[in-house]
């Protein structure tokens, strides 16, 4: 329920404030379920955005227009035909529910005065625009839904408005004081947030978990769990919510780790002290830019999914086939037993009979240990001991040829994870572009016939530390060689999160010191676009350029050092300004 009650609120009161009397001087639909309004009044010009998807619900003023189909949609004409020159008069959330009511007034073609409402109902895979008449008789809907779909509720025109149907023992938070706020969750068996969210209409999952943290309560403890006095502190600030909200007090923000927004919100979330909060004037700012941003999370996800899927294929491939490889030479360590048994047979195997089928016999290598030697009878001590050097020689050869593979299996690991921490930082299409390229040019991809090579666009990040230096983070393999061996003079500092897949970060030192804040800051860059990026603490390696060395033959971003400088950091970047 990313739009709950509260967020419906604040968009309420936004438009109160800017579209209220306006006229609506064009009706378009951009896409199925999606209207555009343009509206003019006492305000200025806007632009309404809305939308019933079933995946992705919302309203916002928006500066931006859409291109519409040439022919229009039958319910666009619907609406065209009654509202279009219409006057919003009123603009209305009933009770907490996801419910935006518009009442329009409007002039028939007889020149008489009319009034339409407008609902827009905000619920997920329920969501719908509804176009009624002032009495609550549809006139016609985004989605019809017949008694077949829905036996509850009918949405068709025609039929009468019915409001959706709550869940009885949900209660309107804006009427409950804090003593009633704890009889009503005290009486259920569930944990401090599902009992807030299931409780009360328009109170999110989100809104639930923030109360438990500002009242110092575990949100996934249960209700039980807490003395009556605690519960009460629970209530009041559940209350001091309701107030700010009564008042059209909302603080409209946006959650983000890194440059990936996780959240939004109209209050303000205290229980993200790790990620970045950013607040707005404008919850319809806040709304475009969210799903604007998620939704080039969501798409440059997709697109890389065939990359993700045969990378983590690839890897998994090379984790197994390196155990098996390990256990094959903790096996091959038994060898030197085998040389010992030859040279014992050697030594003592003239006072063997034809029917011993063991040497017994003091070996020299363990302070004279009596040992027992197996013995094939139908062989003479010479070739018995044979056998054993035979055996010996063997193991030794497969030992020195693991571990040439060992090497290469694990320099294949290390290369693929890096591979997946360049997917997991990728934020579009042509960061993918040099990920492929990269999987091509070591034969993890097979290169299509007659595919070319795209231009890259892809720039390493570019962030600015607080004394004013310049840092730059590889996105991948290709741009961390690039930085260090191409950008990176021989005083600029290397930075790197250590022993585990990461970014190359270089700051440019321009032949100056470095304030210990902009080392810190770095070493949060490298920590942050690392595979640590969610540990608590990771330890950083850093050292000037110059000696940062290349192995000849050594795969893109690999590189070696022998002497380095280390501090531990906290992954947050949160502080840090980015460029580009």
């Amino acid at each position: 329920m990313a739009l709950d009650g509260i967020v419906i609120s604040n968009i309420v009161a936004e438009l109160n404030s800017t579209i209220l009397n306006s006229k609506i001087s064009k009706i378009a639909e951009p896409e199925a379920d999606e209207l555009l309004l343009t509206l003019k009044g006492p305000n200025g010009s806007f632009r309404l955005s809305m939308s019933a998807s079933a995946s992705l619900p919302f309203i916002y003023l928006t500066p931006t227009n859409k291109v519409s189909p040439l022919t229009a949609p039958t319910f666009c004409m619907v609406l065209r035909k009654h509202i279009a020159n219409g006057r919003i008069t009123k603009i209305y959330q009933p009770g907490m529910e996801r419910i935006i009511n518009f009442e329009i007034e409007h002039l028939n073609e007889m020149g008489d005065l009319c009034h339409k409402v407008l609902i827009i109902e905000l619920m997920g895979k329920y969501s719908n625009i509804i176009f009624t008449d002032s009495d609550g008789t549809i006139i016609d809907s985004a989605k019809r839904i017949p008694a077949s779909v829905s036996s509850v509720r009918e949405v068709l025109p025609g039929r009468a408005y019915k409001i959706p149907a709550t869940q009885e023992d949900k209660y309107n938070p804006l009427t409950v004081d804090s003593k009633q706020f704890v009889d009503i969750i005290s009486a259920k068996p569930l944990t401090v947030s599902k009992a807030i969210y299931s409780s009360f209409s328009g109170i999110s999952p989100l809104v639930a978990n923030e109360l438990a943290h500002r009242a110092g309560l575990d949100a996934d403890s249960p209700v039980a769990a807490y003395s009556h006095d605690e519960l009460l502190h629970l209530g009041s600030n559940f209350t001091w919510m309701m107030e700010d909200i009564k008042n059209n007090r909302f603080t409209p923000n946006i959650v983000r780790d890194g440059n990936e927004p996780k959240e939004f919100s109209s209050i303000e979330l205290t229980q993200y002290s790790d990620l970045t909060v950013t607040k707005y004037e404008s919850i319809s700012e806040v709304l475009e830019l969210y799903y604007s941003e998620r939704n080039a999370y969501t798409r440059i996800r997709q697109k890389s999914a065939d990359l993700r899927k045969h990378v983590n294929t690839l890897l998994e491939r090379n984790q197994k086939k390196y155990s098996l490889q390990m256990k094959q030479l903790k096996d091959s360590e038994k060898r030197e037993k085998y040389k010992v048994y030859g040279e014992l047979i050697n030594a003592f195997g003239y006072g063997l009979t034809p029917d011993d089928k063991f040497l017994e016999a003091a070996n020299y290598y363990d302070d004279n240990k009596i040992i027992k030697i197996p013995i094939d009878n139908t062989k003479t001590p010479a070739e018995n001991a044979q056998k054993y050097f035979d055996k010996y020689g063997k193991m030794k050869r497969t030992a020195e040829a693991l571990n040439e593979l060992i090497l290469e299996t694990k320099g294949q690991i290390d290369h693929l994870e890096s591979i997946q921490n360049s997917l997991d930082i990728a934020l579009s299409a042509d960061d993918l572009v040099q990920i492929k390229d990269e999987l091509i040019e070591y034969g993890f991809i097979k290169k299509g016939k007659g595919s070319k090579k795209q231009k890259v666009k892809s720039k390493p990040f570019h962030y600015i530390s607080s004394d004013g230096f310049d840092m730059y983070v590889g996105k991948n393999n290709y741009q961390n060689d690039e930085l260090t061996f191409k950008l990176a003079t021989g005083n600029d500092w290397w930075f790197h999160a250590k022993g585990m897949p990461g970014s190359h970060v270089i700051v440019k030192a321009e032949n100056k010191e470095l304030p210990d804040s902009t080392f810190e800051e770095a070493g949060k860059l490298a920590g942050y676009y690392s595979k640590g990026k969610n540990a608590d603490k990771v330890e950083i390696d850093y050292l000037q350029k110059k000696n940062v060395k290349k192995p000849n033959g050594a795969a893109a971003g690999f590189v070696v050092y022998y002497t380095n400088y280390s501090l531990t950091i906290h992954p947050d970047i949160s502080d840090i300004r980015q460029i580009e």
